[in-house]
């Protein structure tokens, strides 16, 4: 799996925080979004790939792709 989150497009909502069953996002401490807040950064050991973060994500900022598409 390949986790993308696009900085140009990220505003730190944290939609895609509140909404991980695995709790494998949190903000990143030096990855700045559009606005200057703190951009995500996951935990890709802890994921299990659900997608509800790329689903709701109002900005289409992250997007994830599995390695064998």
């Amino acid at each position: 799996m390949q986790f993308n989150n696009h900085l140009a497009l990220c505003k730190g909502c944290g939609l895609c925080i509140a909404i991980c069953p695995k709790k494998c996002l949190q903000y990143h401490q030096q990855n700045k979004g559009v606005y200057g807040q703190n951009a995500i950064d996951i935990d890709l050991n802890k994921c299990i790939q659900c997608r509800q973060c790329e689903s709701i994500c109002p900005d289409a900022a992250i997007t994830i792709s599995l390695k064998d598409q």
